[in-house]
């Protein structure tokens, strides 16, 4: 439009100075000048008309185009509102639907909680229930205690009136030797003191045989209510490791590639693991024979891919084998590890850790290492709970039940017992002094010296006397059975000794002219303290003596 405006205002300022010019100029030419000033003016004029007219409709053209312009931004705009506003509502729907959703599911829960507590509520309202009664049964128990520790009194009192008429009847009897037999004093009292001393030693076995059958009365009751309390509440599988793994093949085919030209990715494939491949006849199976868990099972898993892979020659042997071997040290790790969290145990040194992992392949008389270590932490943690020690000690006897066997997966060889071994190791890695005490202790090599040593050798026994847990290797078997026959044959006046119920009983037969009824019981009672002191067992040994006097004559 300022286009247009500036062309008119131009023509109009050069039609005036052509008519100044035309005026100056000569008088003859005005008339004409005027007319073509005229003429020059109507076509300015209608050419400004045409141009404004343009103009005009330029004008009402982008009028129109930004009027259309607007309505379609205005319908867009609308159009977006619209959007946003069910894209909000949609929003606000999931939003609903979703509190919705979440507060149904706090309603569940708090049900479940509920719930939850009134089962809980139950379960202390039985425990008080079963406290109060364990309490009336040891206040009961703690009166027959007293009963007979009174007895024991009277029975001592008895014993040192004893003493005073034994001391009056011996004065009484050196004097009469001394007036019968005409003996001297020196003499008299030496007769005097056999004689008593063969009494005394008699009655003291008496007095220590009755002392401790009925502190056995006592300490039985609480010690077998303790130990089956602790063994009801764990639940364990009766499990068997061999030393032989068995591998399946899909046909007997790929044997021949096993052993390979000339034997050599066997051979290979052994100098690799260290284990033994056994390949026969049997159809479809190949044995692998090592007395290392661990070696056979790397020795497994790498046969396993060598055979699915069906690239099988020396080198992709050692390469497999590295790739097994990286993968074990792995899942050893790990294996520690859930362990370590599934039995609640912080603060545990990697090492430690490893260690509990390689107790997975490795059996002890059948019992699978790790398991029987797991049993046994948590019965040392449940007995623990029972004999009434703080929750610091039960956390520290469940960490030494797991580690009281660690000394048995060492990677070096040592000559010390395994117990020991556990012992220094769980000391190179900071366990406390009382775990470390309890770990080479539980064997009796060292002394004892706290309250966690002899749960944890308690729990130990049980863990592997149960039935089903272990078998015995059969020379160890014979030794011990030769052990026990040895021990009851070398007291005076046994003449046979026989081992029965797989080394549960001893049968001891004595001569009936050389040991007396009195006797008898004294070589039962020495033989069982024999077998304490000197022997290692599971469970516990029952010694039967038998005296027997037969008179055999002939009728002629």
């Amino acid at each position: 439009m300022d286009v247009i405006i500036y062309a008119i205002v131009a023509l109009i300022v050069g039609a005036v100075i052509g008519f100044l010019t035309g005026k100056r100029s000569a008088d003859n030419q005005s008339a004409s000048i005027e007319a073509a000033a005229k003429t020059r003016a109507a076509e300015i004029s209608q050419q400004a008309d045409q141009v404004l007219a343009k103009a005009d409709a330029e004008a009402e053209r982008r009028i129109e185009r930004a009027d259309a312009r607007n309505e379609e931004i205005k319908q867009r705009k609308i159009k977006e509102n619209k959007e946003r506003v069910a894209e909000a509502r949609k929003e606000a729907d999931e939003t609903r639907r979703k509190f919705d959703q979440e507060m149904r599911e706090r309603e569940s829960e708090v049900r479940k909680l509920e719930s939850t507590f009134q089962s809980q509520q139950d379960k202390i309202t039985n425990l008080q229930t079963a406290v109060t009664k364990e309490r009336e049964e040891f206040a009961s128990e703690q009166r027959v205690v007293v009963e007979e520790r009174r007895s024991l009194e009277a029975q001592q009192k008895m014993v040192v009136e004893r003493e005073q008429e034994l001391a009056k009847a011996s004065e009484d009897h050196i004097k009469a030797l001394e007036k019968v037999a005409n003996l001297s004093q020196a003499e008299a009292r030496d007769h005097m003191m056999e004689a008593v001393r063969e009494k005394a030693d008699t009655d003291a076995m008496a007095l220590i045989r009755s002392t401790i059958e009925e502190a056995k009365i006592t300490a039985s009751k609480e010690a077998k209510k303790i130990i089956i309390q602790t063994i009801q509440r764990q639940a364990a599988e009766a499990t068997i490791e061999n030393t032989v793994s068995v591998f399946k093949i899909d046909s007997d085919e790929i044997k021949g590639q096993i052993i390979g030209r000339e034997g050599r990715n066997i051979r290979a494939l052994e100098t690799a693991t260290g284990a033994e491949l056994v390949v026969d006849d049997t159809p479809e199976v190949i044995m692998i024979s090592s007395f290392d868990p661990i070696r056979r099972e790397i020795c497994r898993l790498s046969l396993k891919q060598l055979v699915a892979d069906r690239r099988i020659q020396p080198i992709r042997i050692e390469e497999v084998v590295a790739k097994v071997r990286k993968e074990m040290d792995a899942q050893i790790a790990e294996i520690g590890e859930r362990t370590v969290i599934k039995l609640d145990i912080h603060g545990l040194d990697p090492y430690l850790v490893k260690m509990v992992g390689r107790m997975r392949f490795r059996s002890s008389y059948g019992q699978n290492l790790l398991r029987h270590s797991v049993e046994t932490a948590n019965l040392c943690a449940t007995m623990a709970a029972e004999v009434g020690l703080n929750r610091k000690q039960i956390q520290m006897a469940k960490r030494a039940g797991l580690l009281h066997d660690i000394g048995k997966v060492v990677e070096d060889e040592t000559e010390l017992t395994h117990a020991i071994v556990g012992m220094e190791i769980c000391k190179k890695h900071g366990e406390h002094a009382a775990v470390c005490n309890a770990v080479g202790a539980h064997h009796d090599e060292i002394e004892m010296t706290n309250i966690l040593s002899p749960i944890i050798q308690a729990c130990d026994a049980i863990s592997g006397a149960r039935p089903g847990a272990r078998r015995e290797i059969l020379e160890s078997y014979l030794e011990r059975i030769g052990e026990l026959e040895e021990i009851a044959l070398k007291h005076r006046g046994v003449e046979k000794a026989f081992a029965m119920q797989a080394g549960r009983e001893l049968r001891v037969l004595v001569e009936a002219d050389k040991v007396s009824d009195e006797e008898a019981d004294d070589i039962s009672f020495r033989i069982s303290q024999k077998i304490q002191e000197e022997m290692q067992y599971p469970g516990q040994i029952k010694v039967t003596v038998i005296r027997e006097k037969r008179s055999v004559t002939f009728a002629r």
